[in-house]
């Protein structure tokens, strides 16, 4: 396999891979959304770091169909099950994870940061995100692409901020005061001028804050879709 070995730029990254995986490496239950059943997409939401493999998914299937698939696992011990309008949740104990011995080495033995979700497409892909040195990243990406098909959709500077969007701190204050004002209710209660008399700025600042702070968060979103 020809694997790009080029290493990150220095500092702190935060890298989106996305993987295929080999026939004898997928997982039971992505094995499940990939024979094209109801579900097509899980998202392991959180994980334990224990021997005792506690997960936390959520599927895009009723509850029927997501216990169908899960309990393909065969090393699963207890699930229980909790159906939202979008999907349903699932928490899994099982005596093992299920993935293959090479892949979790090279995860155990990365120095790096894994952040859920790790998302599981019925398209074979797999997402993940990780964060890192950028010299450890570029190791991982090294060590895991020689046993899977790695690819690096994204690279940005990690920042430590809870939102994942590039916002200012400016920017962030005029969304966080148009939500308070009900410039987002339906029907609207505040007006952009209502914003600019709490940030103590003219209107048209407002509005420039507004619309570039929105600009940010759709095109995160997009970007993470």
């Amino acid at each position: 396999m020809s694997v790009d070995r080029t290493p990150f730029t220095d500092g702190m990254k935060r890298v989106q891979f996305s993987a295929r995986y080999p026939d004898e490496f997928v997982h039971p239950l992505h094995q499940q959304i990939i024979d094209h059943g109801p579900i097509t997409r899980a998202e392991l939401l959180m994980w334990s770091p224990t021997a005792d493999a506690t997960t936390l998914f959520w599927c895009d299937g009723c509850a029927d169909a997501t216990a169908t698939a899960i309990d393909a696992i065969e090393s699963l011990v207890v699930r229980t099950l909790v159906a939202e309008t979008d999907g349903t949740y699932a928490f899994l104990r099982q005596n093992a994870f299920e993935f293959a011995p090479v892949l979790l080495d090279a995860i155990a033995d990365a120095r790096v940061i894994f952040l859920p979700p790790v998302v599981f497409r019925d398209t074979g892909a797999v997402r993940f995100e990780a964060v890192g040195e950028a010299s450890e990243l570029s190791s991982f990406h090294g060590e895991l692409s020689d046993h899977i098909g790695l690819t690096i959709e994204r690279v940005h500077e990690f920042e430590r901020r809870d939102s994942p969007s590039r916002l200012t701190d400016r920017q962030r204050d005029a969304l966080e005061t148009a939500v308070a004002v009900g410039y987002y209710e339906i029907p609207r209660d505040g007006t952009v001028t209502d914003v600019a008399a709490r940030l103590g700025c003219s209107t048209s600042t407002a509005g420039e804050l507004i619309r570039k702070a929105e600009a940010a968060v759709i095109r995160e979103y997009a970007e993470s879709r």
